[in-house]
């Protein structure tokens, strides 16, 4: 008991501590995730792994709380998936990839002894579709670290239950390093989980699940694991459900998971994250109570019944968009939708003819102005010719010049000083140069 509360505590202040580390070196290597075009650094998850690894592996080493057989591969392997999941968010690995090599890492890990060979690769599935359903979580602020503190308690009373020692203590030590982190986390965010925090978080959690409840009736097992992982399996439905239904790829990310359809109700990003940790306490409550016999095993169909009920609500919240038309033909693609050439959707009909179209306008505008210019300057030019009398030519007498005929002169002068506005002079200027000079100079 004294441990369970030091390795609490010691793993609360060394993830804070070492999340707001790593923080720097994240965002010089550019490991960062875009939330509202806002960089979020990507190393919290590695402070989780480190975190809680360290802490149980120091119970184990010095024997005060070991950790079995079993619980050490599991460990083990989630600190494997968590690395995978590192290099996911370093090479942006796909998705496929990462629920392969999750679920070979959880067939390693199911007490096949117990739980028989059928039911143990159902198990592994499970395991993996629920480590990387976690990772989805991971897609606002405060969730994913929420409702992972919320069932890691939950799974950390089961195994508590079972008198496993080992299990319930890691389980500890994961939930006081995902609160020591959610200090980082919480809106607005200075640092994310990203793939290797959450997958290292859902695997660990799914398989103590699997670990508690190995040995016992079957389908009760289901319910209670589906109960204590309900918020991560609903998100996960929403979001390929909505993905079917709207026609979109379902592996390719969207603004569709739980967070974002009540952020569009209305509710902040905090709020958000405080509703969704409130439905898993739901969730994980029912099936705690139903693994420690408190409440009956027809109890998880609460859970089961609310799932239904919320994806069948949220999936009438819009949020990938309307379809909105710019042209003739022309409309602009939805949320998300790729724009580059050679995919599928990029191009839509009538695309290329509005850009003839607005092309063939633009040139026909274009004549248009420059015809105009030429009838602007043919009439100036007109008006100026009207209005500046004839230059006459001075008349010369006996051999001699004479300057210009009085006559007219102020009317020319007042005409070239209104059009032209230069110095009018009525004096022959002095040449600037003599005449020798200009002769000896050559």
């Amino acid at each position: 008991m004294l441990y369970g509360i030091a390795a609490a505590t010691a793993s609360f202040l060394l993830a804070a501590l070492l999340a707001a580390l790593l923080r720097a070196p994240a965002l010089r290597l550019a490991l960062v995730d875009r939330r509202r075009q806002r960089p979020v650094p990507l190393l919290g998850g590695a402070a989780v792994v480190l975190v809680t690894g360290a802490v149980a592996w120091t119970g184990d080493r010095t024997g005060v709380v070991p950790l079995g057989s079993g619980v050490g591969r599991l460990l083990v392997a989630a600190t494997a998936v968590g690395f995978l999941g590192l290099a996911a968010d370093v090479w942006r690995l796909r998705r496929r990839w990462l629920l392969a090599g999750t679920a070979l890492a959880a067939a390693y890990v199911v007490p096949y002894g117990e739980t028989g060979p059928v039911a143990g690769g159902l198990a592994a599935g499970w395991i993996a579709v629920v480590a990387v359903a976690f990772r989805g979580l991971d897609h606002a602020d405060g969730v994913a670290g929420t409702v992972g503190v919320v069932t890691a308690f939950g799974v950390g009373a089961c195994a508590a239950a079972e008198l496993m020692d080992g299990l319930a203590v890691l389980l500890l030590a994961l939930a006081a390093a995902l609160t020591g982190f959610l200090l980082h986390n919480w809106h607005p965010a200075r640092i994310a989980l990203g793939a290797c925090g959450s997958l290292f978080a859902g695997f660990l959690l799914a398989g103590a699940a699997v670990f508690t409840r190995a040995g016992h009736e079957p389908l009760a097992g289901v319910g209670v694991a589906f109960a204590l992982t309900a918020l991560a399996g609903v998100d996960a439905a929403l979001v390929l459900l909505s993905r079917r239904l709207a026609g979109r790829p379902l592996l390719r990310g969207g603004p569709d998971h739980l967070a974002h359809r009540l952020r569009r109700l209305g509710l902040t990003p905090r709020g958000a994250a405080v509703v969704l940790g409130a439905a898993s306490f739901c969730g994980v409550l029912v099936g705690v109570l139903v693994h420690t016999g408190w409440a009956g095993e027809t109890a998880v169909l609460w859970p089961a019944g609310g799932a239904v009920a919320g994806v069948a609500a949220l999936l009438r919240v819009r949020v990938y968009g309307p379809r909105r038309t710019v042209g003739d033909g022309m409309r602009r693609p939805d949320v998300g939708e790729s724009r580059r050439p050679g995919v599928e959707g990029s191009r839509r009909p009538g695309v290329e003819e509005t850009r003839r179209a607005l092309a063939g306008g633009s040139r026909r505008a274009a004549a248009e102005g420059a015809e105009e210019s030429r009838r602007t300057v043919a009439d100036v030019s007109r008006r100026v010719a009207a209005d500046v009398p004839p230059r006459r030519r001075p008349t010369e007498t006996q051999g001699s010049r004479t300057p210009p005929v009085a006559t007219g002169a102020p009317d020319e002068a007042s005409s070239r000083g209104t059009i032209f506005p230069v110095r009018q002079t009525r004096r022959t200027e002095k040449p600037q140069v003599r005449e020798s000079l200009r002769v000896r100079n050559g």
